[in-house]
């Protein structure tokens, strides 16, 4: 029997530093906000930082690292030189990514006119392509960190790797604090400050490798059969990368014709990410080392339970997160966005694309669960055709219905293209057996969690409407939403608790092995 990678736990250190990283996000998208609204300074800076982020996305936490964890795991398990398979990995992928920034940099227009051809038309395109050839470089770090943070991941160390967003947001912050009070432009500062940060996180999660006695460094590039493997496995696990990709472009396309979209849909990301990230990236780093090292070491049953704790996990955060954005939108948006210069208009579209947003995060959190219990087992191929299926629903809802709803469109469009990608998934997973069935004490409680998130709902709407006076008044605004958040968690957690949806000790003891 292995020994396990303590589940819970480890969803919580990775959860808490996440959290961090989105409060800091928030922090970084309110001023960003507040100093460029939703103007053409602000929507070519967003597009421009989306590239790198998108072919990181693509190269290293999507495709790289879903064939690479699993294998690297099951080498630190079995005890076969796992360290000089790093290595290799890790100097392939950095060729790979000199190669690719070049070309991005003579290709940067292309670039910003496939994500937003709308910009083609007006000053936010030359903008675009020069902060997008600033940033660019960006993509090398990050995807060289994420290499590192799957080391570390795999072994069970999740600090450093969960730690590492936070610097990127608190160098941004600082930026534009700074940009503030010398009288920068804060769009050519925000731009500059992306390499660096990148620059940062790598430097963070490389100390801590190396600290782990996974000290990688770049050697003289060579094809082994275990970077052959690696290729084959990663080949389909990319091609799914660039569907996600293609339907993040979709969505960036159908709100780049509306004047605002891509600010207003980029900040209700920001807030949709929040529970998305600390529960579902949480899960997602967590559980595809453990199922892998479960599945080398022949742990059915320790696979199947880590698959049930991980689903409801899952939900028991996500679906009253899921409720309260749908339930309270407004709120939240007007409180955390509407200053200088984004006014109420601004706010008004931003929380209704939060609605759409939250009405599919339990989707985007269930297919973090789902995906590892096929890359686990090295089947990338599957999880591919399956996003060519979500790619058509996403394409197929998103433009067809961009004339009759506008910007929204590219929300439902997500949305409805997440559910997709869950059904597939957890009709695919089906094959694989006794290891994914669901056990009785999830069966159990997935009803009581709906339960508990539909009640914390209803007090919420009741609550925001008591609390309208004070939510719009000035400084007080800031305590209203937190005591209206406050409710809402305090609802939620007692009747779950009382209802048999979860027990609290469960956290508790979680949080005492975290520390």
């Amino acid at each position: 029997m292995t020994q396990p990678i303590r589940l819970v736990s480890g969803f919580l250190t990775v959860g808490v530093w996440t959290l961090a990283s989105r409060v800091l996000g928030f922090v970084r998208d309110i001023l960003i906000a507040a100093y460029l609204g939703a103007g053409p300074v602000a929507e070519a800076f967003l597009i421009a930082f989306s590239l790198p982020n998108m072919f990181r996305r693509f190269f290293a936490e999507g495709a790289f690292n879903m064939a690479f964890v699993p294998m690297f795991a099951k080498k630190v398990e079995g005890g076969d030189d796992a360290l000089g398979f790093a290595r290799d990995a890790f100097t392939g992928l950095a060729t790979i990514l000199i190669v690719f920034t070049l070309i991005a940099q003579v290709a940067m227009p292309f670039l910003v006119f496939a994500m937003a051809s709308g910009f083609a038309a007006d000053e936010r395109f030359d903008m675009a392509v020069i902060y997008g050839r600033i940033a660019f470089p960006y993509i090398l770090f990050i995807s060289l960190a994420a290499l590192l943070s799957g080391v570390l991941n795999a072994t069970g160390r999740f600090v450093a790797a969960a730690a590492a967003p936070v610097v990127l947001n608190m160098l941004f912050v600082g930026a534009m604090v700074l940009a503030g009070a010398a009288g920068w432009p804060v769009g050519d500062t925000l731009a500059w400050t992306v390499p660096i940060a990148g620059v940062a996180q790598l430097a963070l999660v490389w100390w801590a490798a190396s600290r782990a006695g996974f000290r990688l460094t770049l050697r003289r590039p060579k094809m082994t059969p275990e970077l052959k493997r690696l290729a084959i496995i990663a080949a389909p696990a990319a091609l799914a990368g660039g569907v996600v990709q293609v339907n993040l472009l979709i969505g960036r396309q159908v709100a780049s014709f509306f004047d605002g979209a891509v600010a207003w849909l980029s900040y209700a990301d920001r807030l949709y990410q929040l529970p998305l990230g600390v529960v579902g990236i949480a899960i997602g780093v967590v559980l595809l080392p453990d199922l892998s090292r479960r599945l080398r070491a022949e742990d059915t049953d320790g696979g199947r339970h880590a698959f049930n704790r991980a689903g409801e996990f899952a939900l028991a955060l996500t679906v009253p997160a899921a409720v309260a954005l749908a339930v309270i939108p407004g709120p939240i948006v007007n409180v955390l966005f509407q200053r200088g210069a984004f006014d109420s208009a601004d706010a008004a579209a931003t929380a209704l694309a939060v609605a759409v947003y939250g009405a599919g995060l339990p989707a985007f959190v269930m297919q973090k669960v789902l995906q590892p219990l096929f890359f686990a087992r090295e089947d990338t191929r599957r999880p591919f055709y399956y996003a060519l299926g979500a790619l058509a629903v996403n394409a197929g809802l998103a433009v067809g219905l961009a004339p009759l709803l506008g910007y929204i469109a590219a929300a439902w469009g997500t949305t409805l293209a997440g559910w997709a990608m869950v059904a597939l998934l957890w009709r695919g997973s089906r094959h694989y057996g006794a290891a994914v069935e669901l056990d009785g004490r999830f069966t159990r409680r997935i009803g009581r969690i709906a339960v508990a998130s539909a009640l914390m709902g209803a007090v919420l709407w009741a609550a925001a409407w008591a609390l309208a006076p004070w939510l719009s008044a000035g400084s007080v605004r800031y305590t209203a939403l937190l005591a209206l958040i406050g409710v809402g968690i305090v609802v939620y957690f007692g009747i779950g608790h009382l209802i048999g949806a979860f027990h609290l000790a469960e956290f508790r003891r979680a949080m005492r092995r975290q520390r």
